[in-house]
């Protein structure tokens, strides 16, 4: 079925007879979630191989299990305008509940150092040895392997009639579970709407705090500021700009509350210079923003240690135009 933005879903059996007319339908985005062909390599591999040979410009959005991603499948898909979406899942041994770090860990190495963009998905309760620690700590970790974006179906509508429905248990309570919503929720938006992927852990290193904790926090900022899970607020509906300014709000009083003030200039330059130059590259929306260090400082690999940034870089007042040059995106101060 066809949408307006032209994105396309299709049912499996149509895949590879839809992707040869895509560029005549004029569809620019392309998803495929369907849970057999997630786990099938040689599926995947054909469709790749199409999508090369059919439709190389389509942005394609993947479900794909980590079992199956290789070094061939990605060296295919490099080629392409493609993100994986890949479950993060935890096997059952007894009463015990299983995740393999260090299995999730070379997976997101290996996208990460082909520098293609991939997503995770997360999920609580499900199983019978899940805690509300044991979730919190693969949300930690998840963030820490720089996704892109990290979805949680069980904050999506509807989920009360289907098989994500949380399981109360003795060491997953009903508070436990509406916790694990919340926080859910909070990196939702904060970190997946607000594309906070290239700045997160850098911003976040100050405060001396894990990302679930942060997300904990930011899910109580919003429910006091009416856009929390149950005042009906859909991140994905609003404007990237809004969600930024939600951002820069929270973080100045983590900051304050952290006493880290010398470094709240710097935050608030570096989020706001990466959310345009998102802007650009995303929404196809050049602008023009002024900070008080230069765009040469603030795209550098020095902020990755804000602190040492704060301390070492010299203020300097800056215009800056980002826009797109003979297609490809760039930045002139004024």
């Amino acid at each position: 079925m066809a949408k307006e933005n032209k994105d396309y879903f299709v049912k499996t059996s149509e895949i590879e007879s839809q992707i040869k007319t895509l560029n005549q339908k004029g569809i620019t985005e392309f998803c495929i979630h369907d849970s057999e062909i997630a786990k099938n390599k040689g599926k995947i591999l054909n469709i790749l191989k199409l999508f090369l040979q059919e439709a190389p410009e389509v942005f394609i959005s993947l479900y794909i299990e980590a079992e199956i991603l290789d070094k061939e499948i990605i060296a295919l898909a490099s080629n392409l305008f493609i993100s994986f979406e890949i479950p993060l899942k935890c096997s059952q041994k007894g009463d015990k509940l299983l995740f393999d770090k260090k299995f999730y860990a070379n997976k997101a190495i290996l996208l990460n150092n082909a520098g293609l963009i991939f997503g995770f998905s997360l999920t609580y309760g499900l199983n019978s040895g899940d805690s509300l620690k044991n979730y919190l700590e693969r949300l930690d970790f998840a963030v820490q392997q720089y996704p892109n974006h990290i979805d949680f179906p069980q904050t999506e509508a509807n989920v009360e009639d289907s098989d994500l429905v949380a399981k109360v248990s003795g060491i997953f309570s009903a508070k436990d579970i509406r916790r694990a919503r919340d926080i859910s929720f909070a990196c939702r938006t904060f970190y997946s709407s607000g594309r906070a992927v290239s700045w997160f852990l850098s911003v976040l290193k100050p405060l001396k705090i894990y990302p679930s904790r942060f997300f904990e926090d930011f899910a109580e900022w919003q429910l006091c500021n009416n856009c929390d899970y149950k005042s009906g607020f859909i991140p994905e509906n609003e404007n990237h700009l809004s969600i930024e300014k939600m951002q820069l709000l929270f973080l100045e009083q983590k900051y304050e509350e952290k006493n880290c003030h010398q470094q709240t200039t710097a935050v608030q330059d570096i989020v706001r210079i990466n959310g345009a130059f998102s802007r650009l590259v995303g929404d196809n929306q050049e602008s023009t923003i002024e900070t008080s260090y230069n765009p040469d400082d603030l795209f550098s690999e020095e902020v990755f240690d804000i602190v040492a940034f704060s301390e070492n870089v010299c203020m300097e007042h800056c215009k800056t135009k980002l826009f797109f040059n003979k297609g490809e995106p760039d930045y002139q101060i004024l």
